[in-house]
């Protein structure tokens, strides 16, 4: 891209696109002057923009997490204060086109630049017309100019990136000349394109030399972007390399008899891990066929969950049906050793007894059945469940009610923190099953909490809801722990059925919860649908 350097005597880019818009030292004193107002309002601006990015799946598909996010909002305000502050010189230009070529390296749709320019502007215009009066004209004129500065600059990153794709293809085109190139034409149109499996042709080094439509739809990868690289390193994350890429390596060198499947995972372009079974075929044909090794991969990410939900569900169906009889035929008893105790007890003060042995085990026979009864009631919770009464409700209140009630619970030693998103999200919820599984998630992480930190906090994504509760406790031994099978605790006296109900509530709400643990920080995520309109 022509950027800030040119040749002596020769106008830079930079300095033609300023002369056009006609932004000069005067723009840059009002912009200066602008940034006084506008500095206090920038945090929520970027709050307020990212999470519109949220409602939108192409947009948001780029994010690999909140903390990356979270980076986002402040490289966000630096820009606005750059913006405002200048200077406006070499140094200005290249920074600005280094923000839009990760834009493009993350595969941003190039429409989102136009768009988000957008809400920045009318952002900063608000902000003008309120502060300045009859002072704002001259200012939003100045904002005008440096913000269209800003797009021409970052719409040329997209250009120069369009360019060379457009010349690396034509020079693969360029190698595939003759009957190669009619071959390969052929095969690409009569099976590989229309197939909707990914199809990965490699040949005898692992070097990717066919890429079909499904492959680049799963990986976000353009075809001209993965053609000519190592297998292992374009498509395999790290964790599965020296396993999964040595397995590939040695069949495409024709080392080793192809396995038929390998069960592993695929990287994409925004970083990402989708689960894929690869068939691999070994198949060395003519010399002037380059590929010896296809790679044919059905992604399995959503079936694989699907199943491990499924095993969940009716492991929880079988255990509940066990309780509710078991549960049944322990309360009458109780119910009846209760009474007995109340009569033993009437007894004992008719006839004068007043031992303090003997009361103090009356009375510690009285609750001890007082905890089975209780027991007993959250067996019967957890195997009738009731039906949910669905209704219109919003996400933010239930989360801003569960964390005061966690609050009060935890007292002054652990600190629950909220973070909100600014914009209400308003669900087909049961409200109180809901609440309930919020207030048993931060009950747990107060409990676990080490430093005196838990995080209640809530995203938007395009059709879901996710609630993260997190705490900075030792973790769960085990990532494999069965934690949401009934029954199995933690806690010297937990009785194992506070998350196999949170599941099952979850779970009838359509909706997953997981967790992620280690050393100094335990995550438990709730993933709920948003019914959008129509």
């Amino acid at each position: 891209m022509t950027g800030s350097g040119a040749e002596p005597g020769r106008e830079t880019l930079f300095e033609e696109i300023k002369r056009y818009v006609r932004f000069g030292e005067e723009d840059a004193r009002r912009l200066a002057a602008l940034r006084a107002h506008a500095a206090p309002h920038f945090a929520r601006i970027a709050d307020e923009f990212y999470d519109r990015i949220r409602e939108h799946e192409d947009a948001h598909a780029v994010f690999t997490g909140e903390e990356q996010v979270e980076r986002l909002k402040a490289s966000l305000v630096r820009w606005m204060t750059r913006v405002c502050i200048g200077p406006y010189d070499a140094a200005y230009f290249e920074e600005t086109a280094k923000i839009g070529r990760i834009h493009v390296r993350v595969g941003l749709p190039q429409r989102y630049m136009f768009t988000a320019m957008a809400l920045i502007r009318r952002a900063l215009d608000e902000i003008a017309s309120s502060a300045l009066g009859a002072e704002d004209i001259p200012v939003r004129a100045a904002l005008g100019k440096i913000l269209d500065l800003e797009l021409a600059i970052m719409l040329e990153t997209y250009r120069d990136d369009f360019l060379a794709r457009a010349q690396r293809a034509e020079r693969l085109d360029r190698e595939q000349v003759g009957r190669t190139l009619a071959r390969t034409e052929h095969r690409y149109k009569s099976a590989v394109e229309l197939a909707r499996v990914l199809v990965v042709g490699l040949d005898a080094h692992a070097v990717v030399r066919l890429f079909n439509r499904e492959a680049e739809r799963i990986t976000g990868l353009g075809r001209e972007e993965v053609l000519g690289a190592r297998f292992v390193e374009a498509l395999l994350p790290e964790e599965v390399r020296a396993d999964h890429g040595a397995l590939v390596e040695e069949i495409a060198a024709g080392r080793r008899a192809g396995a038929d499947v390998l069960e592993s995972s695929l990287r994409t372009r925004a970083g990402k891990i989708r689960d894929v079974r690869w068939q691999l075929a070994y198949a060395p044909s003519a010399a002037d066929d380059e590929v010896v090794l296809f790679a044919i991969g059905q992604d399995t990410t959503d079936e694989n969950a699907l199943a491990a939900r499924v095993r969940q569900s009716e492991k929880l169906a079988a255990v509940g049906t066990l309780a509710a009889g078991l549960a049944h035929e322990i309360r009458n008893p109780l119910n009846g050793a209760q009474l007995h105790v109340t009569f033993l007890e009437r007894g004992l003060a008719r006839a004068g007894m007043r031992d303090p042995d003997t009361l103090e085990a009356i009375q510690v026979v009285r609750e001890e059945i007082r905890r089975l009864s209780a027991l007993v009631s959250e067996f019967l919770d957890f195997a009738r469940p009731k039906p949910l009464l669905l209704e219109q409700a919003s996400l933010v209140a239930i989360c801003e009610r569960a964390a005061r009630i966690a609050s009060s619970d935890g007292g002054a030693a652990v600190e629950v923190k909220v973070d909100l998103p600014s914009a209400d999200l308003v669900l087909d919820l049961d409200p109180a099953k809901m609440e309930q599984v919020l207030l048993n998630l931060l009950r747990n992480a107060v409990e676990a909490a080490t430093g005196g930190t838990v995080v209640l906090r809530v995203r938007r994504k395009p059709r879901h809801a996710v609630v993260d509760v997190e705490d900075d406790g030792p973790g769960i031994t085990s990532p494999d722990a069965p934690i949401f099978d009934p029954f199995y605790s933690t806690k010297p006296n937990g009785t194992g059925l506070g998350l196999a109900i949170a599941h099952r509530i979850v779970t009838d709400h359509e909706g997953t919860i997981e967790f992620q643990s280690r050393p100094g920080k335990t995550l438990f995520r709730v993933t709920l649908p948003i019914r959008l309109a129509g």
